[in-house]
């Protein structure tokens, strides 16, 4: 068995035995953060049948994963890196996931996109819940108005993302951002990486995004 294959075993079955000892019946994705590796570095974990990944980049993304779509119609691909407007037309031809969405005007050019390529992206809105100035995301008094905003566009928004401050507890922000899906109402939530994805885990989250943790560290 790969490597990788074994690594991400290993995290699954981390996730199984904690939610079968809280009797919690839920599914938690993990998704193998495979930007700036090879496909080669992926293929293992393609041809052991793992579908979820994650790209931070769009041009990445489309070089390295449209073939492999074509032969692999249940690979999903997510965007989990921040997202330029003037990307989104390419983003929305080759991911099935954005996790990074912070703004009207990036939801609306989504919408307007994936209208005319008749696709329906799943959408997280990026919190930044440690009001970090150099950090993407909304402020979490705006998750209201920026979810109404959504619906009114035929956005389908299934949960929120965050990345909470590095060097920092993540538990405390894990644990508002439970708060905070549950206040709206959201079934899903991305958070969680290689350091503290049990964190995430414990505090609800359905999809972690993991990289080094599977894949080794980036060069």
């Amino acid at each position: 068995m790969h490597n990788t294959v074994k690594n991400l075993l290993d995290i699954e079955n981390n996730i199984k035995v904690y939610l079968r000892k809280s009797n919690i019946k839920k599914t938690v994705k993990v998704i193998a953060v495979s930007k700036t590796f090879s496909i080669e570095n992926i293929l293992p974990l393609i041809d052991y049948g793992h579908v979820d990944y994650g790209e931070n980049k769009v041009q990445e993304a489309v070089e390295k994963w449209t073939k492999i779509k074509k032969d692999k119609s249940k690979i999903k691909l997510h965007m989990i890196g921040k997202l330029q407007t003037n990307k989104v037309k390419f983003a929305v031809q080759i991911f099935d996931y954005i996790h990074s969405v912070d703004s009207e005007k990036l939801a609306k050019k989504i919408a307007d996109e994936q209208l005319k390529v008749n696709k329906n992206i799943k959408i997280f809105l990026q919190v930044n819940i440690g009001e970090e100035d150099q950090k993407s995301g909304i402020n979490k008094s705006d998750i209201s108005k920026l979810v109404s905003y959504c619906k009114n566009i035929q956005l389908e928004i299934i949960g929120l993302m965050c990345i909470p401050p590095l060097n920092l507890d993540p538990n405390k922000y894990f644990f508002e951002m439970k708060e905070l899906s549950e206040k709206f109402g959201f079934t899903e939530l991305s958070m969680g990486m290689s350091s503290d994805y049990m964190l995430a885990v414990k505090n609800n989250s359905t999809y972690v995004r993991i990289g080094s943790s599977i894949f080794g560290q980036r060069s």
